[in-house]
């Protein structure tokens, strides 16, 4: 087993990141594999290296570690996406070679605008293919991103939580951005791609990546590269169902580990959180690795009171 945590520094870690990452640690420690944290810092506007540093610190307070990673290097690397511009070259010009891109030069209030275009998910209203025929002359004298041809027809993929899922991203989503406008790869290649480079064998991520999985599957498979195996655990909520971060008066792992809250407390509650704890202990996360079992992880988001410690 390969598996990986990849966080975006464009920011603290909060106690719902720290939760994804400690049961993906934990499923990989419990199989005796190798444990890859990889960079996500392809949004230069947002992107800071102070965040970098303090989340690799945040983790390891955690007792969290890693066999592969931009601090420890590997055979895999590197270990920032922002250093494996030429990885997506190569998969962008597969994908043109197979005439599955094409040049889009809408922007989000004109797709917003289209008519009937149907809501999707996160990212907002399907695209309704208005760029689809338009030959790539750049004639238009804007940027373009390129689009990614997406197959009729439904997408199925097994998930250790949630079982046989089915998709249409055709109908759900429409042919979806694999190149941004400024030249950086998106997020659904990136990921793509680096997954097979670094043969992750198994992704355990939140489960609001749910639906990203049914737009990754026919990358894959256009490239021709074997899709991982996968586990989107629930969100952790507050109690009145807002996402656990600071705007729900959550702290960061940062704050936290410089109030100096035992870290074992904090990995303790987390546990507890999905199972795999009685509520209140306090114990280091070397000690779940014997208890994890994705037979005991909840099904569904976590709603939880914040305990007085995790307050501001």
């Amino acid at each position: 087993m390969r598996g990986r945590f990849a966080p975006s520094p464009t920011g603290d870690l909060h106690l719902g990141n720290a939760r994804t990452a400690l049961l993906s640690w934990l499923q990989v420690r419990s199989a005796g594999g190798r444990f890859v944290m990889r960079v996500e810092d392809l949004d230069p506007g947002r992107v800071r290296e102070e965040y970098l540093e303090s989340q690799l610190l945040d983790l390891r307070w955690l007792g969290l570690d890693w066999d592969e990673g931009p601090d420890v290097g590997g055979d895999f690397g590197p270990y920032l996406q922002s250093a494996r511009q030429a990885n997506y070259e190569d998969a962008l010009q597969q994908l043109s070679e197979q005439g599955l891109l094409y040049e889009c030069y809408c922007t989000r209030k004109e797709i917003a605008e289209a008519a009937n275009a149907p809501h999707a998910d996160e990212e907002g209203p399907a695209y309704p293919g208005t760029c689809s025929g338009r030959p790539p002359t750049g004639s238009l004298g804007r940027p373009a991103a390129l689009r990614f041809r997406v197959p009729a027809g439904e997408v199925l993929f097994d998930d250790a939580l949630h079982g046989t899922t089915v998709s249409d991203p055709a109908m759900e989503v429409g042919d979806f951005v694999v190149r941004r406008k400024d030249g950086v790869a998106a997020y659904q290649l990136a990921v793509v791609v680096d997954d097979a480079a670094m043969r992750i064998s198994d992704v355990l991520r939140g489960a609001d990546l749910l639906s990203s999985t049914a737009r990754q599957i026919p990358l894959y498979q256009a490239l021709g590269l074997e899709p991982p195996r996968w586990t989107h655990v629930p969100l952790v909520l507050s109690a009145d169902g807002e996402r656990f971060s600071k705007r729900s008066g959550a702290l960061s792992l940062r704050e936290l580990r410089e109030r100096r809250v035992a870290p074992q407390r904090v990995v303790g509650w987390l546990a507890a959180t999905c199972g795999l704890a009685p509520r209140g202990a306090e114990l280091p996360a070397a000690e779940l690795i014997g208890r994890y079992d994705p037979a005991r992880l909840p099904r569904e988001d976590t709603r939880v009171d914040i305990p007085e410690w995790l307050r501001s």
